[in-house]
């Protein structure tokens, strides 16, 4: 059985930058949807949900029954980003990466704002529902990507280390239709120290 992270900050701990309800509203109705959803798909496909992760699912949706791929596919997606998304936000984040990142970040984007405006440009301009991801390929290297819906970069062998919603579930209520102001916001909030330790150790 697969569940949603642990909050690791009050609801309203994100403020002025993301509000309390839809900190509330996000995790406790939308991913706990998925959640429920996902689970309740794997009934009576435990043999091949045993031992496996969420994110070794994604990465080899050929794996999955064929009667419940898409599902697998959209509600596993749905708990996979929506865990991303919410452990690599923090009230009291780090500002900026350092180290190996930071390096990579540098060799591929110039700097980190040239990457900032590239993850910002991507979540914008996805249309519709979706996220703008900063990935690793299997030897470190960074790219952004935009992805529709919840589909997963594990998909493509990617592996995300930061993601932006913008399913309009994620800052609607607080933003309206400006779109980019809760982009912009967002970097308040986001903790590179996360990112740094998803960049250096997760694999699928």
């Amino acid at each position: 059985m697969f569940n949603k992270i642990e909050l690791p900050y009050n609801y309203e701990a994100l403020e002025p930058y993301i509000d309390k309800e839809t900190i509330n509203i996000h995790y406790n109705k939308h991913l706990q949807t998925y959640v429920n959803n996902l689970n309740k798909l794997l009934e009576g496909h435990e043999d091949f949900a045993k031992g496996k992760t969420l994110g070794k699912i994604l990465s080899d949706t050929e794996s999955i029954p064929e009667d419940i791929r898409q599902g697998v596919i959209n509600q596993g997606g749905g708990v996979f980003n929506h865990n991303l998304y919410f452990s690599i936000l923090s009230p009291t984040p780090k500002k900026a990466p350092e180290g190996k990142l930071l390096d990579e970040i540098n060799a591929t984007f110039g700097n980190l704002e040239n990457l900032k405006q590239n993850i910002s440009n991507a979540a914008i301009a996805q249309f519709g529902s979706g996220y703008a991801f900063l990935v690793k390929d299997e030897n470190g290297k960074l790219s952004v990507i935009s992805i529709l819906n919840q589909n997963s970069p594990l998909s493509n062998n990617l592996i995300p280390i930061l993601c932006i919603d913008v399913w309009e579930h994620a800052y609607y209520l607080k933003y309206k239709n400006l779109r980019a102001d809760y982009v912009k916001n967002i970097w308040n909030v986001i903790d590179w120290g996360k990112v740094e330790g998803l960049y250096m150790n997760y694999s699928i």
